[in-house]
């Protein structure tokens, strides 16, 4: 493939630093993929919302759904996290099992939220704290509804956030 292109470039010198965009810049266009809360942790899960917005970047919910009490004060124009808090302060204990400081200011909120087939976790409140709404068309690299966890993985907290029941 290299050697049917052609870059109409001088590699003479290096780019001049004022041609060149800043990284601040760069990764305002940096996404997560699509990862369902429930097939990973909530730990897991926040920290990619948390890291993307510290650099202004956007991560993806998947198809899992997300806790409203990562978005909701958000919604009301009020910060998500205040000086002190911890990601137990702000889910509660029954979704975490291994806390993470938190500064304050700091977002948890998925910028991008994914709606398939399946609509588990979807409500009007989570559609109306995205930034933008991805549409999943197809399911194509497992069978049935997509996003569907093996039941020992529903707990009551995962079944409450996907609309679902737990165990199942």
């Amino acid at each position: 493939m290299r050697g049917l292109l052609e870059l109409g470039c001088d590699a003479s010198g290096p780019v001049p630093l004022d041609e060149v965009e800043p990284a601040a810049s760069i990764v305002t266009r940096f996404t997560t993929g699509a990862m369902s809360l429930g097939s990973i942790s909530t730990e897991a899960h926040a920290t990619l919302a948390l890291a993307m917005n510290r650099i202004g970047g956007r991560s993806n919910t998947g198809e899992g759904g997300e806790d409203p009490a990562r978005y909701r004060a958000e919604l009301r124009g009020a910060p998500g996290v205040r000086a002190g808090d911890t990601l137990l302060d702000v889910l509660g204990a029954e979704a975490v099992v291994a806390d993470q400081p938190l500064q304050a200011g700091d977002s948890l909120r998925s910028r991008i939220k994914q709606v398939a087939s399946a609509r588990f976790g979807v409500s009007a409140e989570y559609l109306v704290s995205a930034d933008q709404i991805q549409i999943k068309m197809a399911q194509g690299a497992k069978p049935g509804e997509g996003g569907q966890l093996p039941g020992a993985k529903v707990s009551e907290y995962i079944g409450y956030l996907r609309h679902a029941v737990p165990g199942v």
